[in-house]
Formats: structure tokens, C-alpha cells, sequence
């Protein structure tokens, strides 16, 4: 009987409100939405900087008889077979390298060529021109340091560049904008909060009739507070199950119908990733609203 009689004091508070409850319903669900959202942003980034740190490689570009005139780390002339050979046996004993590659002129123009066919200097450009160097792949990518250091200032050695200092800019845009994303989700959060602060102090308000007939015969204050707090959970619950709604729409539409065929190179986060941020969301989307209701209540009806 009294379950019952909870149940449909939930029912009548939520008709009773039902603009504010709506209200709640939606912000609670944009804010859960941009949190799933971020929490799968964060672990697209991080899945992508290991995919391509890993595949990064260190290159020591060596001087040709065209720097030695504008070229200040090549004023000793081009590189010399003795000193290429000294460079790679140095290289292989570093205990950070994994593999050496070498590349010959005749390779980085042809190796240009098919990268930048269109590129006004191909006409111009001849193999010789184009510089010799070797590319290293690191057992551990963050060690750049320790090749850079050793190779920098080598006589032969034009300039050593690692590839990572360009995948850098793309990865801090992409924190940068989970950042954003997380600070507009506090956001939404605080506006999600006030909004079932005030629904459900008005809902106590339109019920205080009630409530007081209820202190009179008895009733205890977690009897009273209950309806009111199942009311918000149930509006955060409901905000939960659009919030992973949009979640997995998006995942289905926006990654895998459409980001998938239009940048293969990026391995996108899977279902399961999808599936277990859902329980996390809806988690919160009860849990939120009803310790913000019961605070509410405690301060409100004073009970």
C-alpha cells in the first residue's frame, strides 16, 4: 500500500511539473551526452597516440654539396662515406634504436615526387639537390632526446627531425577541444542541477498540504522525502536513457556510417568503448539528481 502511495505521489509530481520536468529531462541529457562524449574523446586520443608514436620515426637528414654554402651545420662539407658509416654503426649501439633505415638521394626525389606530384618545385628539382638520411625507429618514442642530442652537431649531419613534433599540434588541438567539451559539460551539469533544485522545491511547495498532514499522523522524514527524490531520479534517469541514445547514434551515424570511410587511417573507438561509458551515464543521471534533490529537501522542508 505504501509503495503504491509513493508511486503515484511520483506520478502526480511529475504531471504537476511536467515544463520543468522536461527541462531537467534535456539538460541532464546534453550534460551526460557531452560527458560520454568526452570520456570517448579521451580514449580516441589516447588510442591514436599510440597507434601513431609508435610508428613515428627520427630522421637524420645528412649534407650534400649544395648545403655547404647556406646550410651552418654543413660549412665542413658534404658527408663523407666514413662519416655516414661512423653515423649508422653509432646509431645501431644506441640501446633506445630499433631500426635504421637508410635513404639514398635518388630515393627522397623519388619518394617526393609521389608524395607531392603537383608541387611547382618538381620541375625544377634534381637528385641531387635532395639530401641522404637515415631513418631510425625508436624502441621507445620519447627518447628523440637522446638521438638528437648524440647526431645534432655531428660533422656530416645537415639536421635530425622527429616526426612527433607534427602529430603534437593535432593531439593538443584534440585535448583541447575534450577539454572543452568537459568544461561545457560542468556547465550543462550546474544549469541541470538548479533546474532540479527548483522542480523539486516547487513540487514540495504544491504539496505542502500534504506533507504537513503527513508530519501530523506520523510519517518519517524518509517516507516524506522519498517521492520527491524518486521524482528526480526518474527525470535523470530518463535524461540517462536519451543521453545514450545520442551516444550510440552517434557512434553508428556520425563514426561508423560516415568518419570511418572518410579518414580509414584512424582506427575509431569500438562498441565496447561505447558500451562501457552507457552504465557510467546512466549511473550518474539517477544518482545526480537524487542527491540534489534530497539536499534540497533537507534544507527545504527541514525535515
Amino acid at each position: 500500500m505504501r509503495a503504491q502511495f509513493v508511486f503515484s505521489e511520483i506520478g502526480v509530481g511529475l504531471r504537476r511539473n511536467l515544463t520543468m520536468t522536461f527541462a531537467v529531462i534535456v539538460s541532464v541529457a546534453i550534460s551526460l551526452a557531452l560527458l560520454g562524449g568526452a570520456l570517448l574523446a579521451r580514449e580516441q586520443v589516447n588510442s591514436m597516440k599510440g597507434y601513431w608514436y609508435d610508428k613515428v620515426q627520427v630522421s637524420i637528414y645528412l649534407c650534400n654539396k649544395n648545403d655547404a654554402e647556406t646550410e651552418p651545420s654543413c660549412t665542413r662539407g658534404a658527408v663523407t662515406g666514413q662519416q655516414k658509416r661512423e653515423i649508422k654503426d653509432d646509431l645501431e649501439k644506441l640501446q633506445v634504436v630499433d631500426k635504421v633505415y637508410y635513404e639514398s638521394s635518388d630515393q627522397a626525389y623519388k619518394h617526393y615526387k609521389e608524395q607531392f606530384p603537383d608541387s611547382p618545385l618538381v620541375p625544377s628539382l634534381t637528385a641531387d639537390q635532395m639530401q641522404e638520411s637515415y631513418r631510425v625507429k625508436l624502441a621507445d618514442p620519447t627518447k628523440f632526446d637522446v638521438v638528437s642530442s648524440a647526431f645534432s652537431d655531428r660533422a656530416g649531419v645537415h639536421s635530425v627531425q622527429d616526426q612527433k613534433d607534427l602529430l603534437e599540434d593535432l593531439f593538443n588541438l584534440l585535448n583541447g577541444m575534450n577539454t572543452a567539451a568537459l568544461f561545457l559539460m560542468g556547465l550543462m551539469l550546474i544549469v541541470a542541477l538548479l533546474l532540479i533544485v527548483n522542480t523539486v522545491r516547487v513540487s514540495a511547495f504544491s504539496r505542502r498540504r500534504e506533507t504537513g498532514i503527513m508530519r501530523l499522523v506520523g510519517a518519517s522524514s524518509f517516507y516524506i522525502q522519498i517521492p520527491f527524490i524518486l521524482e528526480a531520479a526518474v527525470a535523470g534517469l530518463l535524461g540517462g536513457v536519451f543521453a545514450s541514445t545520442m551516444l550510440m547514434g552517434g557512434k553508428y551515424f556520425l563514426v561508423d556510417s560516415w568518419l570511418a570511410d572518410k579518414i580509414p587511417l584512424i582506427q575509431f573507438v569500438g562498441w565496447d568503448s561505447v558500451l562501457k561509458v552507457l552504465p557510467l551515464v546512466l549511473a550518474v543521471g539517477v544518482l545526480m539528481p537524487a542527491l540534489a534533490a534530497f539536499l534540497a529537501l533537507r534544507k527545504y522542508l527541514r525535515v
